[in-house]
């Protein structure tokens, strides 16, 4: 029988028997392992009285005591990827957009070519031959500024090749502008392309109009088709669905958008907003969680029978189980990932964009160390309560830096729910479908 305690009981361990007998995730390593009947009641006795001393005892007794080092906070990183905000304007009128509608807040604005070379060149000129460096173009809508875009890819190919560093590039886009040629250009230049779609048909509508009110679903579709119909094997096109209470069907969500063509879907639930409007409450989360694991007992059946269903939640989920992934931070903002406004000015991460709290430097002077070390400091996952004595911390790493800046934390419950489904998914894959799993993602 599946365990349904998820909430945090003791820091190092979290127990769960997805049908298939009792297993452990020890917390420092994130590593899993199966456990026999008699060992499981002892964990379970320990963690039921919050006994952390007993907790370790047993971990130790039982040789799971894994140290993990990460307790200090990194130094210098290296500046491997970076987000171009080259159009802080948008022609849609969604009113939880972290951007506000595109503009941050402020004047409309688009980056000019000089600033997007100057970007590529900081991060071009930071990496060595041989490794490998991420440009992503975001918005507003980025392609309100194609000329700019493409430019600043193709000065990014040439820069790239004659340092002999390898570049992938991705976009993130309201699919409204695309044309024909973005199909090929994308193609060419190897791009992963999310597109943000949050529903189906009217529900899209709804929550995307542009902004004179027009609905905009059939108009994504139509523009998307040299996308999904021309990908020459070098182009990834991903939905990116942003979950609300308004849109909260998501197993018929994510059937639709697999039968569109999209390489992969994903879900993301409205934690914050700048206005308040449409973030999830408590309730609206246990109904995701509902749906999210809907989701997955499809996307594990067809796992089973060998049939494509990328559902990228999951895929992402149980890849980095699989891996072992453990981690101080949720993402590398402010480490190995920054975001630049079209002004040339550096963030945390895209979403920090015009924050002179989060602003890390610009493209012409560099990093701002003495900001950046603060910054990790600050975030580390170990300073952040009450992640620090959850289970969870190093799969979750304490949530988006965003969303917890603007509103706490309130998907812990949903979190910790949809890692357990994952855990309990993953150990039963590990018996019937292990080349599956060594497929997503090499193990530890």
């Amino acid at each position: 029988m599946t365990a349904t305690v998820t909430e945090p009981r003791v820091r190092g361990y979290h127990l769960f028997d997805g049908g298939n007998g009792p297993h452990i995730l020890v917390s420092a390593g994130s590593l899993v392992y199966a456990i026999p009947p008699e060992a499981r009641e002892l964990f379970e006795d320990a963690a039921e009285a919050r006994d952390e001393a007993a907790a370790s005892a047993l971990l130790a007794r039982f040789g799971l005591d894994v140290p993990v080092a990460l307790d200090e906070v990194p130094g210098e990183v290296p500046l491997r990827s970076i987000s171009l905000a080259i159009a802080q304007t948008c022609n849609l009128g969604c009113t939880y957009c972290y951007a506000e509608q595109g503009d941050f807040g402020g004047a409309a604005k688009l980056m000019s070519e000089q600033v997007a070379h100057a970007t590529v060149d900081r991060l071009v000129d930071d990496a060595a031959a041989g490794e490998r460096i991420t440009i992503a173009f975001l918005g507003g809508e980025p392609l309100a500024n194609r000329r700019v875009l493409r430019s600043a890819t193709e000065h990014a190919a040439v820069r790239a090749a004659e340092r002999g560093v390898r570049v992938g590039y991705s976009i993130t886009t309201n699919g409204t502008l695309v044309r024909p040629d973005d199909a090929e250009f994308f193609a060419r230049h190897g791009f992963a392309v999310t597109v943000s779609l949050d529903g189906v048909g009217a529900v899209h509508d709804r929550l995307r109009p542009a902004r004179n009110g027009r609905p905009t679903y059939e108009r994504v579709l139509r523009r998307l088709e040299p996308l999904l119909n021309d990908r020459r094997g070098t182009m990834n096109v991903s939905a990116r669905v942003t979950v609300t209470p308004r849109n909260l069907s998501l197993p018929e969500t994510l059937e639709e958008f697999i039968s569109l063509g999209f390489d992969s879907v994903g879900f993301s639930p409205m934690l914050s907003s700048p206005t308040g409007a449409d973030e999830m409450a408590g309730s609206d989360l246990n109904i995701m969680l509902e749906q999210m694991t809907a989701c997955a007992e499809r996307f594990e059946e067809r796992v089973e029978k060998g049939i494509a269903y990328p559902f990228l939640n999951a895929v992402n989920a149980l890849r980095e189980i699989h891996r072992g992934t453990h981690r101080p931070y949720p993402c590398g903002a402010g480490a190995g990932y920054l975001g630049a406004s079209a002004d040339g000015e550096l963030f945390a991460c895209h979403r920090f964009v015009g924050d002179d709290e989060r602003k890390m430097g610009d493209v012409l002077t560099g990093v701002d160390p003495a900001r950046q070390l603060k910054w990790l400091d600050d975030r580390h996952v170990h300073r952040q309560q009450p992640c620090s004595d959850c289970w969870a911390r190093y799969l979750c790493g304490g949530g988006c830096h965003h969303e917890v800046i603007g509103r706490g934390r309130p998907a812990c419950d949903y979190i910790r729910g949809w890692l357990h489904h994952c855990l309990c998914m993953y150990a039963r894959l590990t018996e019937k479908r292990p080349d599956y799993l060594d497929v997503i993602g090499p193990g530890r």
